[in-house]
Order: C-alpha cells, then sequence, then structure tokens
C-alpha cells in the first residue's frame, strides 16, 4: 500500500506541473499492477481545493467523487490522538516549515506502517519516509 499525497493528485490534472510527467508514470503503474492506495481526509480537501482553484470548482468536486467512490483508494481519518501526535510533530520540524496536513500524514503513515509516499514533497524525506515515483 501506498500514501498519496496532494501533489500526486493536483500534477495529474495540472499539465503545467513540474511533476505531471512523473505522476502520470506514477498513476499508471498503479493502475496497471493494482497496487492500493491510501490518502486522507485533509489531503483529499487541500488537492481538490488546489484543483479548483488551478481549474474550475465543478471539475474539482467530479474529482473529490471520483477518488472518494474509488475501490482502490482508501480515504484514511485522523484520530484527535493522531491530530495531537501531529502538533508534536508540526513543532519538532518548525525549522523546515512543515505543514500541519504534512505532519498528520507523517502520523498516519507511522500508524499504517507505510514506507512509501507517491508525491513529490521532499518533507515527506526529512520525516524518513520515501518519494514515489523517483523522477
Amino acid at each position: 500500500m501506498i500514501f498519496v499525497d496532494a501533489g500526486a493528485f493536483i500534477a495529474r490534472y495540472k499539465r503545467d506541473d513540474d511533476d505531471h510527467d512523473a505522476a502520470m508514470r506514477g498513476w499508471k503503474r498503479i493502475a496497471a499492477s493494482g497496487q492500493r492506495c491510501v490518502t486522507s481526509n485533509l489531503v483529499l480537501a487541500e488537492a481538490v481545493t488546489l484543483i479548483g482553484r488551478y481549474f474550475d470548482y465543478r471539475f474539482a468536486a467530479a474529482r473529490a467523487r471520483a477518488i472518494l467512490e474509488s475501490a482502490a483508494i482508501e480515504i484514511e481519518r485522523p484520530t484527535a490522538q493522531d491530530e495531537a501526535v501531529a502538533a508534536d510533530v508540526m513543532e519538532k520540524y518548525a525549522d523546515q516549515r512543515i505543514g500541519f496536513v504534512d505532519c498528520v500524514s507523517f502520523v498516519l503513515m507511522k500508524r499504517l506502517r507505510l514506507r512509501d509516499c507517491f508525491g513529490f514533497d521532499k518533507h515527506f524525506t526529512y520525516a524518513g519516509f520515501r518519494l514515489w515515483p523517483s523522477h
């Protein structure tokens, strides 16, 4: 199972994104292999909001529905304890300016025992995770 960050969702549709080609390769590999994915409701909210800003809110709403209905992407919701730990993680990495959504993602990935993140945000490597796919 692989954790999907907002960048992988956004770069899939935003053709002028520096990571668009890598995102497309990643999504194709996932589809071909049947690999299961997980993301969080917070990542989904972040990605869909940005997709709406870049494109159109109807398009973004359709993408949200497709992700929510997908059998291949599980949506993990953090607990209050996950969020409290994420606040500690955010403080730990304050000098790196890592956002709360990423910190919650780190906590969820640790809880789910995941090492790989389909995304392009180097903050995941600072926290000891691997970015997938490599460029």
